[in-house]
């Protein structure tokens, strides 16, 4: 059972982490050892790559072809650096917390390979600063790990050496796109930098620089241990490995589970999260956080892994479900998205600022029954000029799915909205 979860098995619901001798004595830093003293930097970002490790953050890109990227040689730009975004701002999300406050070692063991896969010599975790709990587990770790000669200068006598920090963040959703972390650990306004360069060539302080996700990063030691056809044996998809999948809303038992990648929501839902709360039917969902076009029950046997998510509309994401109930509204569903984004914006670009906060008027004139019948063709309007590569970054394309698809699947809500002149769940 331990091997068909990897990512959680250490960890024990109301138990303290693993320390490090418990850890070790779980086969904690064994990858450690092996790759730093019988690997070269190659053959670890190999066997990721043949292990077809996606980015566990939501953007589903292949880890080990990111780190290819990276130069290497004696002629690369050093330091390098390795960044792992512990900020999980997603509505919806907290897949990564569990692993930061369950299994904190597992990560500073994947942060070393990773960094040794590009010879980085400096790695930061950016953790956001409400998740205080994980940055007390996270510092005891990294403590125990300096005082086995795991971090710091001649690992293990490898002659690799590694300094991690904690870098804990004021928190904004913004920092979740990769180059405004950079800039924010560099003590910058958090705005996303324009691409090309890529971070991986010139990334913080000019520096190449690798940026993944917890959940990626917490593979790295079992794909290392026990090679690519086991992990891709994990799965019941095409897509490698095990997921940790959320589901979140008016389900009996709300939670996250480690599952192997291509479980189906219906599985997810019905089985693990205990299906819905007795009175309410599922009416919708977004499958990978608030961000995510919606699905309806008839996409319950979707798979969710990022292939399958796509051919159905949506995106897997972080895939932590949002469930939307038969009795709940779904434009002030939207609207509370909406609200979000609009805060979060950076600022940086109009489209992104100007156009969420107009969404949100329009959202919130419907709802409060003031709305019209061509606000709801803008809001249409709004979602397509919102779409990919029309903002500097992906926040408002991603804050304009669940509005598009909320459009396309419960449009008849916003007219009665309209026609009512008020919101009929609040006066059902």
């Amino acid at each position: 059972m331990e091997m068909e979860t990897p990512l959680t098995m250490n960890i024990r619901p109301g138990r303290r982490p693993p320390d490090i001798a418990a850890y070790e004595k779980n086969g904690g830093y064994r990858a450690v050892r092996k790759a730093l003293k019988g690997m070269a930097p190659a053959e670890v970002t190999g066997a990721v790559k043949d292990a077809g490790l996606k980015g566990r953050g939501g953007a589903g890109f292949d880890a080990g072809q990111k780190w290819s990227f990276v130069p290497m040689g004696e002629d690369a730009p050093h330091p390098k650096y390795l960044v792992v975004n512990a900020d999980e701002m997603e509505p919806g999300a907290f897949k990564d917390r569990l692993l930061l406050e369950g299994d904190p070692h597992q990560l500073v063991e994947g942060a070393i390979l990773a960094a040794y896969a590009v010879q980085a010599e400096v790695a930061f975790v950016f953790l956001r600063w409400e998740y205080r709990l994980a940055a007390r587990q996270l510092k005891q770790a990294v403590a125990e790990a300096y005082s086995r000669g795991l971090l710091g200068r001649n690992i293990i006598g490898s002659g690799f050496s590694l300094d991690l920090y904690l870098h804990i963040s004021g928190g904004r959703y913004i920092c979740g796109e990769e180059t405004g972390l950079l800039n924010a650990i560099e003590g910058k306004r958090a705005n996303p930098r324009s691409k090309p360069p890529y971070p991986q060539t010139s990334g913080l302080w000019g520096k190449p620089t690798v940026v993944n996700n917890v959940e990626t990063i917490c593979n790295i030691p079992h794909i290392v241990n026990n090679g690519a056809g086991w992990f891709k044996g994990l799965s019941r998809s095409a897509e490698g490995g095990t997921k940790i999948y959320g589901a979140s809303g008016r389900v009996r038992s709300p939670g996250a589970w480690e599952l192997p990648m291509g479980t189906t929501l219906k599985e997810v839902l019905e089985e693990h999260a205990g299906g819905m709360q007795e009175g309410y039917s599922l009416r919708g969902l977004l499958p990978g956080g608030a961000s995510t076009d919606f699905l309806t029950p008839a996409h319950l046997d979707v798979k969710m892994d990022f292939g399958s998510v796509e051919a159905a509309g949506s995106r897997l994401g972080t895939g932590t479900i949002i469930v939307l109930d038969d009795r709940s509204c779904p434009v002030g569903m939207v609207l509370n998205l909406e609200r979000f984004f609009a805060r979060e914006s950076c600022g940086w670009c109009t489209p992104c600022w100007g156009g969420l906060q107009f969404i949100v008027q329009l959202l919130g004139d419907i709802e409060a029954g003031r709305g019209r019948m061509e606000d709801i063709d803008m809001l249409a309007s709004l979602a397509g000029m919102l779409a990919p590569g029309h903002t500097y970054c992906a926040l408002a394309p991603g804050a304009a799915e669940p509005l598009a698809s909320a459009l396309r699947f419960f449009r008849e809500d916003f007219e009665r909205h309209v026609h009512q002149k008020r919101c009929p769940w609040k006066h059902a």
